[in-house]
């Protein structure tokens, strides 16, 4: 996976995660969900970038 495909997935993930979290709260399954898959591309990228 490049690194700008990684950035837009964060970004897109991250968004998301905020959006359910104002119509939701943080607590709620959904945004835990999105939360970890977060989670999973932030290791990714930092993988990638110790790896460059």
């Amino acid at each position: 996976m490049c690194e700008q495909k990684l950035l837009k997935d964060i970004e897109e993930h991250r968004e998301k995660m905020i959006y359910l979290a104002n119509l939701t709260s943080f607590s709620h399954p959904k945004v835990i969900d999105i939360s970890a898959k977060l989670d999973e591309l932030l290791n990714k990228y930092d993988s990638f970038i110790k790896a460059n």
